[in-house]
Order: C-alpha cells, then sequence, then structure tokens
C-alpha cells in the first residue's frame, strides 16, 4: 500500500496545481498551453534543486514522488494520446471538415511530408548527422499542437473557417507524422530498407488502414451502443472503452496506424452519435470527454516540460544554431505548402480559397507540443540507436517545441490583432448590430418592471434604463450607414443559412422528444446539411436545388424498385416509401415550424423585405412536400392515418412526460411515485416505436379484379390470368415505357394514371384505371411508339410477350378487344377546323 502513495500523491497534486493555470491564464492573456509548459520547466527545475533540501514534509515527499515518475515513450502515447485524439475529433463538425478537407489533408499529409524533407535536408547540409536520423528528427516536429492557437482564436472571436482548418489538420498530421516516423525509425535501426517505394506503399497502408480501421469500430460502437438507451453509465464507458479498443487494435494487431483509427472512430460517434446515444446522455458525454481531454493534456505537457532541464543543461552554442536552421527551415516548408501548394489545389477546384491573411496566421502558428516531445523521448530511450543521435534529436526537437510554444506562441495574438482577424467581416457586423439592437430595444422597460418587483427606487431604474437607450441609439447609426449595412443578397445568403442550420436542429430535437425515429433523424439532418451546402455554393439556387433533390426518390428507393421487380421481393420497397411518408410529415411540420421561426426572429433581424422572400422559398418548399404527400396518401389513405394516429400518441406522451416532471420538480408528486409513472410511460412509449405496416396492395387476385376487362370472368378464368400477370409499383414520374426501344409486354393499369407522349400530339393522352398500354408493339412487333409515363403511385398488371400469345390464343374475346383498342389509336387525331 505503501508504494502507491507516492503515486497518488504526485498526480494528485499535479492535477490541483494544473487546475490553478486556466485562471491564472485567462488574467495573464497568455495561451494555456504555454503556460502550461513554462510550468513544467519550472516545476522539472525545482525538483531537482529540492533534491538537497531535507524537512519539507508533504511538499519535499510531492517532489521525490514527481521525481520518481518513470513515464516511457510508449505510456506517453499509449495512455494519453487515444484520450487526446478522440476529445479532440469528437467535437468537430464532420460536415463543415469535409467541406475543407482538400486543404486539411494538405496540410495533414502533405506539409508533414514537405517539413520533414526540407527540415531534414537542411539540418543534413549543416550537420556530420546521417540523412536518415535528420528525417527522423524532422517527422517528430512536423506534427502541429493546436491546443496554444485555438485558444487564443476563441479569445479573439477568430473565423470559424480558420478555427475548423488549424482542428482538422492537428486531427490527422499527428497520425501522418507518426506513421512516418516508424518507417523512419525502422529504417535507422536496420528494420526496414531504405526504399522510398516502398516506404510511400506502407505509409498509405499504414494511413488508409487505421481510417478504416477506426471506421469499422465506430460504426460497430454505435450498433452495440444503441440498446442502451438511457443507460448514460454504460453508454459513455463504451466510448472511453471505443478510445483504446480502436487504437489498439489498429496499432498491436492490425499493424496500421493506431492514431488514425481513434481520430476516425471518434468523428464516426461524433457524426452519429446524437441519434444513436440517448439525448439525455450526449451532453454528458460531451463533458466527460471535455474532462478528460483537460486532464490528458495538462498532464502529458507537464510531464513532457520536467524533462526539459535536464536535455538542454548541456545546449551550446553550434546546437543553437542548428536550431535556428530547424526554426528557419521549418517556417519556410510551412509557408511553402499554404502559398505554394494550396492556392494550385484551390485553381483546380479541389478546395476553397483560403486568404492571405488565413496562411500567414497558420503559417506562424504551427506550434509543436507534446507529441513532438513523446516521440524525441522515444528515441533516446531505443537502445538501438547511437548516443550521438539520441542527443542530437533530444536537444533539437525540445529547443524547437519550446521556440515554438514561448516565440511565436505568445505573438500569435499581436499578428491576428495586425491582420485584423480579430474583428468582424462588414456582413457580420451588420448582423451583430441588428441583433443588439433587436435584444436591446426592450431592456429599458423590462429594467422598470424589475425595479418595481423589487422595490427599487425609480431614479435608479430610469438611469439604467437611459444607459441602455444611449447605446440603443449608438447602435441605431451604426445600423444606418451605408458602409455597414447588408444588402438584400447578403440577407438572403444569411437568412437561408440560418434557415438550414436551424432545420436541421429542429430534427434532433424532435428525436430528443421522442417524435421521430434514429433513421429518420439521420436521414433529415443530412437532407439539411445539403440544403447548407447548396446555400455556400450557389445561394439561393443551391438551396432551392437541394430542397427539390430532398424529395427525389432515394438510391435506396431505386434499389427497392428493382428489387421488387427482378426477384419480386417487395418488404425493402415497403419499408423506403413507409420512411418517406414518414419523412414528408416531418418535413412539412418542420417547415411550417421555420415560417413561424423566420416571421418571428429573422424578420425583425434581416427586414420584412427579406423575410418575405424567405417565406417565398419556404412556401415554395411545402408546397412541393404536399404534392408529394397528398400522391402518397392518394395511393395509400389508411396507412397515412395510422401513421398521423401514432405521431400524435407520441406527443401525447412527451406531454404527460413534461407534466409528471413538472409535478415531481413541485414536490406535488414524490420521486417514487414519478418512478411508477416513468415505466408506465416507457412501456406506453415502446408500443408506439414500431412503425405500423405498408401494405403496398400488390395482391394479384385483388388487382385483375379491379381491371374492367377482366371483370364478369369466372373464377377458374381470373385464377388463370392472374398466374401469368405480375404486379408492379410504380412511382410518380416514372417512364415506364420509352419510345424506340423493343416492346416485350403489355401493361393493364390496376389503380392510378399514366401519361402517353405521343409525338405528333400536342397534348399526352392520359390513361386511368383499367386501361391499358404497350399493347401496339406486341401486336406488330415493331418498336414502342411513344414514351408512358407515371403520373402518380400506379398499380400495374405487367403481362410478358411470350403469356400475352398464350392468353389471347385461350380468350379470342379479350384478344378482339385489345386489337379494336389498338387500333383507335392507330387512327390519326382529328383535325380541328
Amino acid at each position: 500500500m505503501q508504494d502507491i502513495v507516492p503515486i497518488l500523491l504526485g498526480t494528485a497534486g499535479l492535477l490541483a496545481l494544473v487546475s490553478l493555470l486556466p485562471p491564472l491564464a485567462q488574467r495573464l492573456r497568455m495561451p494555456f498551453a504555454v503556460l502550461l509548459a513554462a510550468f513544467g520547466v519550472a516545476l522539472g527545475s525545482v525538483i531537482h534543486g529540492a533534491a538537497a533540501i531535507k524537512g519539507l514534509g508533504p511538499l519535499g515527499d510531492f517532489f521525490t514522488a514527481l521525481r520518481g515518475f518513470d513515464l516511457t515513450s510508449e505510456a506517453f502515447i499509449s495512455i494519453f494520446l487515444p484520450i487526446l485524439l478522440f476529445e479532440t475529433a469528437l467535437a468537430v463538425e464532420v460536415r463543415r471538415l469535409m467541406e475543407d478537407i482538400g486543404p486539411i489533408l494538405l496540410l495533414a499529409v502533405v506539409a508533414v511530408l514537405v517539413t520533414t524533407l526540407v527540415v531534414g535536408f537542411s539540418l543534413w547540409a549543416f550537420t556530420g548527422i546521417g540523412l536518415i536520423a535528420c528525417l527522423l528528427l524532422a517527422s517528430t516536429l512536423a506534427t502541429t499542437d493546436p491546443a496554444a492557437v485555438i485558444g487564443i482564436f476563441r479569445d479573439l472571436g477568430a473565423p470559424r473557417r480558420l478555427t475548423m482548418l488549424v482542428e482538422g489538420e492537428s486531427l490527422l498530421n499527428d497520425a501522418a507524422a507518426i506513421a512516418l516516423y516508424g518507417l523512419l525509425l525502422g529504417m535507422l535501426t536496420g528494420g526496414q530498407e531504405a526504399d522510398v517505394w516502398k516506404a510511400t506503399q506502407a505509409f498509405v497502408w499504414s494511413f488508409g488502414g487505421g481510417m478504416a480501421a477506426g471506421w469499422a469500430c465506430g460504426r460497430l460502437m454505435c450498433l452495440v451502443v444503441t440498446p442502451m438507451r438511457n443507460l448514460p453509465l454504460a453508454e459513455i464507458t463504451l466510448t472511453v472503452a471505443l478510445a483504446y479498443l480502436s487504437f489498439i487494435l489498429a496499432e498491436h494487431y492490425l499493424h496500421v496506424s493506431g492514431v488514425v483509427s481513434v481520430v476516425a472512430a471518434a468523428l464516426v460517434v461524433g457524426s452519429v452519435g446524437q441519434t444513436r446515444i440517448s439525448p439525455e446522455t450526449w451532453g454528458g458525454l460531451v463533458q466527460v470527454w471535455r474532462q478528460l481531454g483537460f486532464w490528458g493534456s495538462s498532464l502529458i505537457f507537464v510531464f513532457a516540460a520536467m524533462l526539459v532541464p535536464s536535455i538542454l543543461s548541456g545546449l551550446s552554442l553550434a546546437d543553437f544554431g542548428l536550431l535556428m536552421v530547424v526554426v528557419v527551415a521549418a517556417l519556410v516548408a510551412r509557408g511553402a505548402v499554404l502559398f505554394g501548394l494550396l492556392p494550385v489545389l484551390s485553381a483546380m477546384g479541389a478546395a476553397d480559397r483560403v486568404s492571405h491573411a488565413y496562411k500567414a496566421v497558420m503559417t506562424w502558428g504551427g506550434l509543436r507540443g507534446a507529441v513532438s516531445l513523446a516521440l524525441a523521448l522515444a528515441i533516446s530511450e531505443n537502445p538501438d540507436i547511437s548516443l550521438e543521435v539520441k542527443r542530437f534529436v533530444a536537444v533539437l526537437a525540445t529547443g524547437y517545441v519550446l521556440f515554438t510554444l514561448f516565440i511565436n506562441g505568445t505573438t500569435l495574438r499581436p499578428l491576428m490583432r495586425l491582420l485584423r482577424l480579430d474583428r468582424l467581416p462588414p456582413a457580420e457586423l451588420a448582423m451583430r448590430n441588428r441583433a443588439l439592437a433587436l435584444s436591446l430595444s426592450n431592456i429599458g422597460e423590462s429594467v422598470q418592471v424589475v425595479a418595481r418587483d423589487y422595490r427599487i427606487e425609480p431614479a435608479l431604474s430610469q438611469e439604467v434604463a437611459d444607459r441602455y437607450a444611449r447605446r440603443l441609439a449608438e447602435i441605431g447609426e451604426l445600423t444606418q450607414g451605408p458602409s455597414h449595412g447588408l444588402t438584400e443578397r447578403d440577407n438572403l445568403y444569411i437568412g437561408l443559412s440560418i434557415l438550414a442550420t436551424r432545420e436541421e436542429e429542429l430534427y434532433l430535437k424532435h428525436f430528443r422528444e421522442g417524435i421521430i425515429s434514429r433513421t429518420l433523424t439521420e436521414i433529415l439532418t443530412e437532407r439539411a446539411g445539403w440544403l447548407l451546402d447548396g446555400v455556400k455554393t450557389s445561394g439561393l439556387a443551391g438551396y432551392e436545388h437541394a430542397a427539390r433533390k430532398a424529395i427525389k426518390f432515394s438510391r435506396q428507393m431505386r434499389w427497392a424498385m428493382r428489387l421488387h421487380r427482378w426477384l419480386r421481393f417487395d418488404r425493402p420497397l415497403a419499408r423506403r416509401l413507409a420512411i418517406r411518408f414518414e419523412a414528408l410529415l416531418i418535413q412539412r411540420l418542420v417547415l411550417r415550424e421555420l415560417t413561424a421561426f423566420n416571421e418571428r426572429k429573422l424578420a425583425p433581424i434581416l427586414g420584412r423585405t427579406s423575410a418575405n422572400e424567405l417565406g417565398g422559398v419556404l412556401e415554395r418548399r411545402l408546397m412541393m412536400i404536399e404534392q408529394a404527400l397528398a400522391a402518397l396518401k392518394l395511393q395509400y389513405p389508411d396507412y397515412a392515418t395510422a401513421l398521423q394516429r401514432q405521431y400524435l400518441g407520441r406527443a401525447a406522451l412527451r406531454l404527460e412526460e413534461a407534466e409528471y416532471r413538472t409535478m415531481n420538480a413541485e414536490s406535488i408528486i414524490s420521486q417514487e411515485v414519478f418512478n411508477h409513472l416513468e415505466r408506465d410511460l416507457d412501456l406506453r412509449r415502446r408500443q408506439l416505436e414500431t412503425p405500423p405496416r405498408l401494405d403496398l396492395g400488390l395482391d394479384l387476385a385483388e388487382l385483375v379484379a379491379r381491371v374492367p376487362i377482366f371483370q364478369g370472368l369466372s373464377q377458374e378464368r381470373l385464377r388463370g390470368i392472374a398466374r401469368v400477370l405480375k404486379a408492379r409499383l410504380a412511382l410518380p414520374g416514372e417512364t415506364l415505357v420509352r419510345r424506340g426501344e423493343r416492346g416485350d409486354s403489355m401493361y393493364f393499369i390496376s389503380s392510378g394514371a399514366v401519361e402517353v407522349l405521343v409525338p405528333w400530339l400536342q397534348e399526352p393522352v392520359h390513361l386511368g384505371t383499367g386501361d391499358f398500354f404497350g399493347e401496339m408493339a406486341l401486336l406488330d412487333g415493331q418498336p414502342r411508339g411513344a414514351d408512358v409515363r407515371a403520373l402518380g403511385y400506379c398499380q400495374l398488371l405487367v403481362l410478358d410477350e411470350r403469356d400475352w400469345r398464350r392468353l389471347i390464343e385461350r380468350d379470342p374475346d379479350l384478344k378482339t378487344h385489345i386489337r379494336n383498342v389498338a387500333e383507335k389509336r392507330r387512327a390519326p387525331a382529328p383535325v380541328e377546323t
């Protein structure tokens, strides 16, 4: 038991000291990572000095415990790195990451390779150390640590895209640098040949394999966690296990990059976790991971920084000169990628343009941190590497990390101010002023109401109200200036972006309330993402194109149709139609909520003209939804009724639960009574979770009986006809017959309607229930003479050519009727006089 006490004392003491640093960093306006590094270096110096001091009591034991910590580089990487990477990736918005995936991959992979080559060859030119050793050192310095940079960005309110670029780079460049580091280490120690082609293949395999392994682990975790809904302890624990399991399985069993695997797994959980993990748990999960990330990043930084005094104790003038070579070469390499290669990528259309100000900040803000120190420590621990190379790597890696933190990190804030990146663009500044004016407009009156309630003297309340009135007048002057105003195009762009974002939030809100299913939420949030992407690429045209795409039949629906036609397998088609029905209902509900949101929130900020235009856009979307929904309701009215009844039942349960919670909060009912009521609610909620079954109505006997031409026949003849016919469902707008193709079947319309596009007629011919088409090509043996398109959902009976011949030979009356109809269709249309 005594052996564990020093470890607990050291760890607990460090956490206590680290917890004091964030408020100190805010007070000093210094990046937290820089303060952590300074604290670690100072603590390392004190530990060595306190060895000779006696009688310090618990403080001396604390220093002794820290001096006795023997954390290897493997412990650094295996214990702390999965936590740090998982926490960072979990907070990233995957859709926004994908918007800039081109420049992010350029920075994460290409920049790592370029930095390794430039720094490595520069050192090789100035030292007698071998090229592989120089490249190995360069690979440890190629990974960036965004902690300090992101902190500065948030303090100054830097543009969101700049923050996303740096965060995205940090997610993947650790993986790229560590994979490259492993290859070079193998070459230096003799484990691998110095073959560029093989090294490239190994790098691609490690990176791609890690991505695939992490994706598989993340998806598996999402499947496992779904049955654990409303069990927060189990759900959160599973994500912690995922961080380590994805790392260990990839690194030690699949022999691919464990770092990439952790990142990929976290991105999967972050993208679909809100629909797989119970809504009550998700907020707590994010907070738990923030706490774990804070502990992990703080401890790894302090432990690594504590080693700095011993490493740099023998720093010479020659070492300082080599350090300057590393500083200059790394800046040149990073600048070459950002200012040289990134514009080429933008010109090719693979990435959006990045401004020179952004590139300057990203060049200077490429800080290095604990990962570089951990990799350098691993080299110093390797028995297969010479002492000269160990010292070379340890001194330069440590010196360069400290340079980027204490020089680049402390001067980044002034650089951003110089480049005016701490200021809002004119359009966003105008939005800020309008929002501020709206929020201040009613505060004066509200303050006076509060003063009356608290019996505060009217003169004091009037003083506060006058102060807000003066601020409102100042804001009003700013919003009237032409240079700070928004054009109608700006207003429309901002409004559409807000509506698309709000739409996604509303889908998640209805999911959290238990109104819509997980599957439907994933589909609808993805479609809301299409809307936002469309706004960013093409403004209003892009938004409306995405809206039309969102109500078209999906790829899954078309595959289900193929299964229905080729294999007579109807269940997937029924499932996709049911999902479409549900999706249209929820989209209609959300569009009405967005219309109210536009009137209530956007109109006062963007102005009446812009709000009217946005309302028109929403109204057009609503009309498309109504038309698509009406077509489904017409074909399946019973299912529409059952689905709406189920939604109403879910809403009633939600209101009932809210009432119980209010009564429990007001102590009207005890916790025991509330728990009993909750169990009853859960039982009824599970009964409402299973959607009603959609019957496609493709029973052959029923369909044959609906066709007038078959009515009056005996049951035996009907059964014989049904045996040669095939039931088929057609979707609205689907082309059933194309002009010029070979006719191999004819169609009977059991329900629905189609239009026949005859080339010599100005208007299409409409056919409805009981009609048939496609017979003329079978009678003549000629190609199809017209296109036939479904006007709505149609239930058809299909008769192929072989069975057609057999049927009309057995039934002369049917053959005569079909020939008469065909002759009438051949007759030329009467000429109007």
